[in-house]
């Protein structure tokens, strides 16, 4: 699915969703891996809540958002719904988990990691210190994952390749912050030999700290691919992927800009 445009995704939310897991399956398979050792979490900033309500029913349990505010929106709306789903109905109400996959700002850090389970984007010192600092009420470490920047794109976040075991060592005398892994997004509108070479050299780059000791066995997960990229992703390695177009088809609702 390569060039995926979301615009052009045809069927239902209910044919998307199964077929982004097919081929999701199909890569895996390709990679030597089940379909269970690769999670996909659905990118939902332009979904309707209905849109994730369906999803839900569907299985889907991994949700990714962009912006703070509409992450904290979403997960009270969607943790409501399910228990009045829970009160009228009965049965378990499941675990939804989610990401906030976009850039996150020290101020909103408070914020966010009180609605997420999982923060993609890390990618400096100072925010994991702030994530360290706001951790210090919860029960448990906050999981983070450290964006890296493989292609090398001015335009994109990340440290760089050669910096993230040192970083990774640092993140480690934090008690209230745990690197679960590492985090990249494909090069700007390349082909999928350059987006193969780039994956390639990601998993390279985790495999180097997870030989290293770096981390520990915490430091696990691979997130990389997106709509247009994910089977290439998964092929390459990624256990993570954020597919939010090929699911959700044409925008509903425009993400919420952060007050």
């Amino acid at each position: 699915m390569t060039g995926t445009d979301a615009q052009t995704v045809p069927g239902t939310i209910r044919e998307r969703y199964e077929l982004v897991r097919a081929r999701a399956a199909e890569a895996a398979a390709r990679s030597g891996r089940t379909p269970d050792q690769v999670l996909l979490v659905v990118v939902s900033k332009t979904a309707s809540l209905e849109q994730i309500h369906e999803l839900i029913q569907l299985g889907c349990r991994d949700f990714g958002e962009n912006r703070v505010q509409q992450l904290v929106q979403r997960a009270a709306q969607v943790g409501e719904h399910l228990t009045r789903r829970h009160e009228i109905s009965g049965g378990a109400v499941p675990d939804i988990r989610w990401h906030m996959v976009g850039s996150l700002q020290r101020n909103k850090v408070r914020k966010a990691i009180e609605a997420c389970r999982l923060i993609h984007s890390v990618d400096n010192l100072r925010l994991a210190e702030e994530i360290h600092a706001q951790g210090v009420r919860r029960e448990r470490p906050t999981d983070i994952l450290v964006e890296v920047n493989v292609s090398g794109e001015a335009s994109k976040h990340g440290i760089a390749p050669p910096a993230l075991r040192h970083f990774v060592d640092q993140l480690d005398t934090m008690m209230n912050v745990r690197a679960r892994g590492m985090m990249c997004m494909g090069p700007l509108g390349a082909g999928p030999d350059e987006v193969r070479s780039v994956f390639a050299r990601a998993k390279e780059i985790f495999d180097d700290v997870r030989q290293s000791g770096a981390g520990g066995p915490h430091f696990d997960l691979l997130s990389m691919g997106m709509s247009g990229d994910y089977e290439i992703a998964i092929e390459c390695g990624a256990n993570v992927v954020r597919v939010g177009g090929a699911v959700v088809g044409p925008p509903q609702v425009e993400d919420a800009e952060d007050g």
